[in-house]
């Protein structure tokens, strides 16, 4: 017998020695995808699940900003390195160095049980570690902490949209439509 854990389903069981055993596994991982596909609530990127040992240094339209600024208590530079989480379960939509002020960036497409999607940006990164494509679980490290470069102390940027596949824009605008609050968004659907 082969034994498959899945949170969702309890454990299931395979018979190996059935002919179509093959093709048994196949539907077994395709259900155990789908059920990751789909979002089970959200979290912090940061001091894992609950923003633990960060502070938001500029919220969402503080100065036209259209994100969050996730900073370590510590101040300056010591939260460099720090591991970056997945907000929501999803799958990687880009993950590349684009330079400039927002350096190596990170997107993920988040399905909500109410079929609704939202996308989820994560800027300044000193590495990223998942690839585009990728499913990704809530609270997996899909990034560290970085500067963009040296163009700024070290911090982490996170953008909430509801409109997907935005330009990466400016960070700051007085247009908001198809941002969101991402700390007021994150605590509503944990």
């Amino acid at each position: 017998m082969l034994f498959f854990q899945c949170k969702k389903e309890g454990q299931l069981a395979i018979d190996a020695t059935k002919q179509d055993a093959k093709e048994d596994v196949v539907k077994l991982k395709k259900k155990v995808l789908d059920t990751f596909k789909v979002t089970n609530g959200y979290d912090f990127p940061v001091g894992k699940p609950d923003a633990k040992l960060y502070y938001n240094a500029q919220g969402f339209q503080e100065n036209y900003h259209l994100g969050d600024d996730w900073n370590g208590v510590g101040g300056g530079n010591t939260d460099l390195g720090d591991p970056i989480y997945a907000i929501a379960n999803g799958y990687v939509s880009f993950a590349e160095d684009i330079e400039g002020g927002w350096g190596k960036v990170i997107r993920m497409v988040h399905h909500n049980p109410d079929k609704s999607k939202t996308e989820s940006l994560y800027a300044h990164c000193s590495s990223i570690l998942v690839s585009e494509g990728q499913y990704i679980i809530k609270g997996a490290i899909i990034g560290t902490i970085g500067t963009a470069d040296g163009a700024y102390l070290a911090h982490l940027h996170l953008e909430i949209r509801d409109v997907l596949n935005l330009p990466i824009g400016p960070g700051y605008s007085e247009e908001t439509e198809g941002y969101l609050n991402p700390t007021d968004y994150i605590n509503n659907n944990r």
